[in-house]
This record gives C-alpha cells, structure tokens and sequence, in this order.
C-alpha cells in the first residue's frame, strides 16, 4: 500500500494550503486508516499514525517557516521565549502518550477533532489580553502547544494561531511564528517518538520507533508542492465557505474516531 502515502500526502499538503491549518488533523486519521488495513497491531496503530505525522512536518515546517521569515512575519522574540517550553512541552506530550492505550488516543484525538471543528465552523475569536504575557507566561504558552502538539500529532498551529492572536499579535505575525514554532515542536516529537517507541511490540515493517519511514517519505515529498496550490486555491475561493466545509470534514473524523 506504498502508493497510498504520496496520494495522502497530495491531500493533507491540499488542504494545509487551503484551509491554513496544519496537515496533522488529515494526517493522522488517514494513516490510521491504512496502517488497520495493514493489520498493523492495535496497540501501537495510533502512536505509529501520530508520531510519523509529527515527523513529516519536520520537513513540511521548514519551508512554511522560511517563507513566512523571508516576509518578516516570525516573531523571533517570542518564538525565543516560548522554545523552552515548547521543548519541554512536547517531549512531555510523547511521553504521556506513550502511556496511553490506542484506544483512548483514538478518543482524545476525535475529541479534539471536534473542537477544532466547532472553532472553524462558528468562526469563534478569542478574547485578547492587554499584552503579551512575560517569560513565565510565554513559557506556559509554549509548554501547552507543545503538549497538544505531541498528544495529537499535529503542528501546533491549530493551538497557537489563536493563542498569539490574543497577546494582540497580527494574524500575519500569528501564522508566520506558529509555522517557525512547528519545526522544533516536530524535531523534538520526532525524535522522542522513535526513543520511547523503539522496543514497542507489534511494530510492523519499516518502523523505527512510532514512525514509519515509508509513510513518511512519501507524504514529505509531494506534500510541500500540493501545499502550494491549496494556497493558491484558497485565494480564489470564498473563505468563510473553506472553512465551514472543512469544519463538516473533521465533524465526520471526530465522530469517526469517537464512535468506532
């Protein structure tokens, strides 16, 4: 089923194009889906989806965070302040994972599908503070997106966005710094999920750790080029349109992963 990682690739770099959201949230059930079709051991078949999809964004990330940089669009300040707890965060959220069955994965993951969904299709705001939080607070910040982001094998931009955005950072600012942000929030799970992963029973073929490296080749190297044309798509599209129906597609994945 090799063939199905570059197609799943082609989509998640779609819709991470189109929607602006990372494509951790398409990644992650569909690599369930065909690992199950594998047999791959229940045991083990969310972690192997969450972790290769934190190691894809390694890759993906680089070149989001770089463009974004090149437009001055990264707040290296705060990006500065947050690494630590960004670090800290997302080695903490492998590990707690790491813990968890698959099953209760499954349920934590649709859960969080569903917020996500709720967010996008109501077009929900956050309320803003007067200013950016200090160290301490910026900190906090980090450690949590780090969290989630490991938990739920994402690139925290779905977490951050709006967290920015209420320490009044511009929505340009919000993006820009959330995508520099995915890359050391996916190095770090990346690694973490291949150390705590590496003797898991059940593992299947070219597996190290909880990523699977043909999964992960061929969703990063179609995925960069397709991210280009969702974004190119979604500036011909209405927005509000985008994001209602991407809202109903993680209503269905939440449920999925809920229900089954």
């Amino acid at each position: 089923m090799w063939w199905w990682y570059p197609v799943l690739g082609a989509v998640a770099g779609l819709i991470a194009g189109l929607f602006g959201i990372g494509g951790g949230l398409v990644i992650v059930p569909v690599l369930a889906a065909a690992f199950a079709l594998q047999g791959v051991a229940t045991d083990v078949l969310m972690h192997l989806a969450i972790g290769t999809s934190l190691a894809t964004i390694v890759v993906t990330s680089l070149s989001s965070a770089r463009a974004h940089h090149e437009r001055g669009a990264v707040r290296l300040d705060w990006l500065k302040r947050m690494l630590p707890g960004l670090v800290v965060g997302t080695a903490l959220g492998v590990v707690l994972a790491g813990g968890l069955s698959s099953e209760m994965l499954k349920l934590l993951f649709g859960g969080f599908v569903l917020l996500v969904a709720v967010k996008m299709g109501l077009d929900l705001k956050v309320g803003q503070l007067a200013q950016a939080p200090g160290r301490a607070g910026q900190f906090l910040g980090g450690g949590t997106v780090g969290v989630v982001s490991a938990l739920f094998g994402i690139g925290g931009g779905t977490v951050m966005v709006p967290m920015l955005t209420s320490w009044q950072a511009r929505m340009t600012e919000a993006v820009g710094t959330a995508a520099a942000a995915g890359f050391p929030i996916a190095l770090v799970a990346a690694l973490t999920n291949i150390a705590v992963g590496w003797h898991a029973p059940g593992l299947p073929e070219h597996a190290i750790g909880y990523v699977h490296w043909v999964a992960w080749l061929g969703i990063v190297l179609v995925s960069v080029p397709f991210a280009r044309v969702g974004a190119r798509l979604a500036h011909a599209l209405p927005a509000l349109l985008l994001k209602r129906l991407f809202a109903l597609i993680l209503v269905i994945v939440g449920l999925r992963f809920l229900v089954s």
